[in-house]
C-alpha cells in the first residue's frame, strides 16, 4: 500500500502532465493514507490538491467544497502560510466563477497573511491577481496603483511583469509620481543599483 507522500508526488506529477481526472483520483487515495498515518494537516493539503485538480476539470463547486474544508483545518491548527495558500487558491476559483467580490476579500486576506509572514514574493504575487481583477472589472486607475505595489515585491518579474513595470515608469514621468524613488527620472534611473 503507498504511503500518503507517495500518492501525493504522483499526484503532483499527473496534475503537472495535464491528468486531472487521475490526479484527482491520486490525491483522494493520498487522503485515505494520511488519514491512516493520522497527519491531518496532510489531508488537508491534500484537499487543497483535489480542489485545483477538480477546478481544472470545470467542477469549482466541489473544488471550493474540498478548499473549504482545507481552510479550516489550517486556521485551527494556525498555519499560517498555508492558510493563505488556501485563501488565493479559492479567490482562483471565485473569481473563475464570477464572483469577484469573494475573490477579492480572499486575495486581501491571503495578502495580509504573506505580508504579516515576510513572504514577499506571495504578497507581491497576491496584490498582482488583485490588479488582475480590477482590471477586468474595469476599476483601469485602480489596477494600475495595485499592479505598481505588486510589482514591486516580485523578485524575478515575467517579461508581462517587466513591460508594467516599464509603463508604470512611463506614466509616472509623464504625471510627475514617483520620481523620488529613482531621485531623479533621467532614462537611466531604474536600469542601475536597484539594492
Amino acid at each position: 500500500m503507498p504511503t500518503g507522500e507517495e500518492l501525493k508526488n504522483k499526484g503532483v506529477e499527473q496534475f503537472m502532465q495535464g491528468d486531472y481526472e487521475d490526479a484527482a483520483e491520486t490525491f483522494k487515495q493520498a487522503i485515505a493514507a494520511y488519514e491512516d498515518e493520522g497527519a491531518g494537516d496532510m489531508v488537508a493539503e491534500m484537499q487543497v490538491n483535489l480542489g485545483l485538480s477538480l477546478h481544472s476539470m470545470g467542477e469549482s463547486e466541489q473544488a471550493l467544497e474540498q478548499m473549504n474544508m482545507a481552510h479550516a483545518v489550517f486556521a485551527q491548527i494556525n498555519d499560517q502560510s498555508r492558510t493563505a495558500q488556501c485563501l488565493g487558491n479559492m479567490a482562483r476559483v471565485y473569481a473563475k466563477l464570477g464572483n469577484t467580490e469573494q475573490a477579492l476579500t480572499n486575495y486581501r486576506e491571503a495578502s495580509a497573511l504573506f505580508m504579516q509572514l515576510g513572504d514577499e514574493e506571495n504578497y507581491g504575487q497576491t496584490v498582482l491577481a488583485i490588479a488582475d481583477l480590477q482590471m477586468r472589472s474595469g476599476q483601469l486607475m485602480k489596477a494600475a496603483a495595485t499592479f505598481e505595489v505588486g510589482l514591486d515585491y516580485i523578485k524575478n518579474p515575467t517579461g508581462r511583469q517587466k513591460m508594467m513595470k516599464k509603463l508604470l515608469g512611463v506614466r509616472n514621468k509623464l504625471t510627475g509620481q514617483g520620481v523620488a524613488k529613482g531621485e531623479g527620472g533621467d532614462e537611466d534611473a531604474d536600469e542601475g543599483d536597484d539594492e
